[in-house]
């Protein structure tokens, strides 16, 4: 018979449900730290019979401390599960890991430790098993405070969208205000200097021969297209966007506060995953021969 204070014992270091934690210790002779070695294996072939299931929801969200600033981007399988408070626990424990590891790439993040030495690929594969969902880290960026720059950052209400600016000068506030509007408006550049010339070559392609173009006098084309392409950049830049906060270019604001801006980042949910939608009704009228 399976002793209570061991039950109890087991969903304390694991946070497994009551029959999970009393099979372990049956399955285990009631040696909890076997019984531990079984749930983690468990846990793993739950994660495993999951790991070809498509993520797509999930939260974007920013952590910070004295020394950084971190972004990721955790997924999830639905958009339910990201109001769970299991799984809100789980992103912030590995907000706090990311901000207290090295990584230079979303993959080198899936094997930073927490403190208590699991790998967040490992803390990942444990809520698979727990929550009944894929969770992955699917990326992550990191930025190390230094002195001189203003750090700002911003994650939506609904944890769908964040956000980081870094600055030359300036002060956090103010960088969080311009994060936000990065949040909100979302720059595809920083400035026009980000822009790589391919692209910007590729604009001035598709605006010379556009229509609007084509049907202007040959005289006054080139300066049209110029007109065009410098609103096209405008569009796309952060610092040549009308601030959302107050009167007047992003550029303005960053000029009057004697600063620079130096980076951007900006994560939102699922963007440039791809998600097959499923016809059901005519999968079943499929499979019922209609």
């Amino acid at each position: 018979m399976t002793d209570a204070k061991l039950i109890k014992e087991l969903r304390e270091r694991t946070g497994s449900g009551f029959l999970d934690c009393k099979k372990a210790l049956e399955a285990s002779n009631n040696d909890i730290e076997a019984a531990l070695e079984w749930l983690q294996e468990r846990g793993q072939a739950k994660a495993a019979k999951k790991a070809g299931n498509i993520s797509a929801e999930g939260v974007s969200m920013t952590f910070s401390n004295k020394n950084a600033v971190v972004m990721m981007e955790l997924n999830s399988q639905t958009d339910f599960v990201t109001t769970n408070s299991e799984f809100l626990s789980y992103a912030y424990k590995i907000g706090q890991a990311l901000l207290s590891g090295k990584f230079s790439s979303s993959e080198e993040a899936n094997n930073v430790k927490d403190s208590s030495g699991k790998t967040i690929k490992e803390i990942t594969i444990e809520a698979t098993a727990k929550i009944g969902e894929k969770i992955i880290l699917r990326r992550a960026v990191k930025f190390n405070i230094e002195e001189g720059k203003s750090f700002g950052h911003y994650t939506h209400s609904n944890k769908r969208v964040a956000a980081i600016l870094v600055l030359e000068g300036g002060t956090d506030e103010l960088a969080r205000n311009f994060a936000m509007h990065v949040a909100s408006m979302n720059p595809q550049y920083l400035n026009s200097d980000a822009i790589p010339t391919v692209d910007i070559d590729k604009m001035k392609k598709e605006i010379s021969e556009s229509e609007v173009i084509m049907s202007k006098p040959e005289k006054i084309r080139e300066k049209i297209a110029e007109g065009m392409l410098s609103k096209k950049l405008s569009e796309l830049t952060l610092v040549d966007q009308e601030f959302v906060m107050e009167k007047g270019k992003v550029s303005q604001h960053i000029k009057n506060a004697g600063a620079k801006e130096i980076s951007m980042s900006r994560f939102e949910v699922a963007e440039g995953i791809e998600v097959e939608v499923v016809d059901f009704a005519a999968e079943v009228a499929a499979q019922m021969g209609k």
